[in-house]
């Protein structure tokens, strides 16, 4: 946990301070979800450290003061040491849990659209880091963060890549970024969830090395 409050805008710095210390002046950054809104914060505030933006189903716009999502924060706080308790539990299962279709689309079947059609393993990769500290205090920092009146700052090539099916942040987002983001690209990725990059790593990839490339 960090030492500070969790903040979009306190990952951020923390993201200029790790590249400083890794001698990197400028990177080609790409974050998902809570990621993407980071590394767009990365790009707003620090232009010189981010030479080009991938943004995959990010957080940042329609996260902000969610309905749902704030009227669940309580309960979730509640909630928390047997939210924690379970996650925990899938964590130091992950192997097993993954290896069962199952348990598999259980605990994947919200985020990824075919939880079926990933690796056993990277599917386990995913489930070993549930239950770590934080949570709550992530989701209220995507809840209390707005920077829509801001996106029009980043100025580096941005690439925008969703699924069409995304169940935590729909692809009406994609198309809003694509237009608060001057000069972006927007690919949207057919029968595809919140992880573009896993569900679709072949054609990701490909995709990722032409935008590096450009």
């Amino acid at each position: 946990m960090p030492a500070e409050p969790i903040s979009v805008s306190g990952y951020a710095r923390t993201l200029d301070a790790l590249l400083d210390q890794l001698g990197v002046s400028a990177a080609a950054v790409v974050g998902n979800s809570m990621g993407g809104f980071i590394a767009a914060e990365l790009a707003i505030n620090f232009p010189q450290r981010v030479e080009r933006l991938v943004l995959v189903s990010a957080a940042g716009l329609s996260t902000y003061n969610h309905p749902q999502a704030t009227r669940a924060l309580p309960r979730l706080r509640r909630s928390e040491r047997i939210i924690a308790a379970y996650a925990g539990w899938v964590a130091s299962h992950s192997d097993t849990v993954a290896k069962r279709p199952g348990l598999r689309n259980a605990t994947l079947g919200f985020v990824t659209r075919h939880p079926s059609q990933l690796p056993a393993a990277l599917a386990a990769e995913q489930l070993r880091g549930a239950g770590k500290p934080g949570f709550i205090q992530a989701l209220q920092a995507n809840l209390d963060y707005d920077f829509r009146d801001r996106l029009a700052e980043i100025v580096c090539p941005t690439l925008i890549v969703w699924g069409d099916r995304d169940r935590i942040i729909t692809a009406r987002d994609a198309d809003l970024f694509a237009e608060l983001i001057p000069g972006s690209r927007k690919v949207v990725y057919e029968d595809t969830g919140h992880m573009a990059m896993l569900e679709r790593p072949a054609e990701f990839n490909a995709l990722l090395a032409e935008f590096l490339g450009e």
